[in-house]
């Protein structure tokens, strides 16, 4: 009854312009202190959440994100070694010439805690089978891989498959869509931490919706991605770039945009996270 009340009497407030209850800061002094020990159960003190406004168009970046591709520049990356195609608003892995390595494309900038968005297409139609098969990857500080790979209607052996910590965790499900069609990633990507001696304190963690469906659900990674063995954590800064990966398949790219993370936003189960 009392929230009732205190909502009508701001609704009159607001209607007749009165200057004493309009300007009152909404909240409480005299409830309960919550288990962090600063504030208490609807503080009135307590700070507004930052206003952050959304696109208008599903997918396209919030005012608060860094645009790392916009379909026309690749000034937030580079090629190592050559240079990718950008054409019609998509960024596309060029193919390696004969008897040389990969062509990733690296961020400039680094990153730790991060929310990820970027949309892919595999080639159509499709030549190849399994691994060779409109294979890519997401590279989290150039160490930790979630793959991308054709996987419409496309055997290969589980933890390979789009949606996958390669080399680990399979996908929950498989939402692919056939080649040639427009996916999207959205992963929030969760560094791991190392003590001053190098030794791991907690391990990297990844939420992945794969065209907007669940398929990793806060997974902690075993360590870094290794082609056929077991990933291991090899200490490393708080901070590094995000890799693109170049399979010899001409997989394009679009839309990619990244939120930094603040540390409030670090995991409540770690003894450093910020409350």
């Amino acid at each position: 009854m009392k929230r009732i009340a205190w909502a009508a009497a701001m609704a009159v407030a607001v209607a007749t312009g009165s200057p004493t209850i309009a300007q009152e800061k909404p909240g409480f002094t005299d409830t309960p202190t919550l288990p962090d020990g600063k504030w208490k159960v609807h503080d009135a003190d307590r700070p507004y959440p930052t206003v952050v406004t959304p696109a208008t168009v599903p997918g396209a970046p919030p005012s608060d994100a860094m645009v790392l591709f916009d379909g026309k520049s690749l000034d937030a990356w580079q090629p190592q070694p050559t240079a990718w195609t950008v054409k019609d608003g998509a960024v596309t892995a060029t193919p390696r010439a004969a008897g040389s390595g990969e062509n990733a494309l690296v961020s400039k900038q680094s990153f730790g805690d991060v929310q990820l968005h970027l949309e892919f297409r595999s080639p159509n139609p499709p030549t190849k089978t399994s691994q060779d098969r409109g294979n890519s990857g997401i590279w989290f500080m150039q160490r930790y891989e979630i793959q991308i790979l054709d996987s419409y209607k496309n055997p290969t052996y589980a933890d390979g498959t789009v949606g996958a910590i390669y080399g680990w965790k399979p996908p929950l499900v498989n939402p692919s869509r056939p080649p040639g069609e427009w996916q999207s990633y959205d992963l929030v990507f969760e560094r791991p931490h190392f003590g001053p001696d190098g030794k791991l304190l907690r391990p990297a963690f990844i939420t992945a919706f794969f065209n907007g469906v669940l398929v990793q659900n806060r997974q902690p990674w075993l360590g870094g991605t290794i082609w056929r063995k077991v990933g291991q954590y090899e200490a490393h800064g708080d901070a590094a770039p995000i890799q693109l990966q170049d399979h010899n398949s001409p997989v394009s790219f679009r839309n990619i945009w990244v939120r930094p993370l603040p540390e409030a936003a670090a995991s409540h189960d770690f003894e450093g996270a910020v409350k």
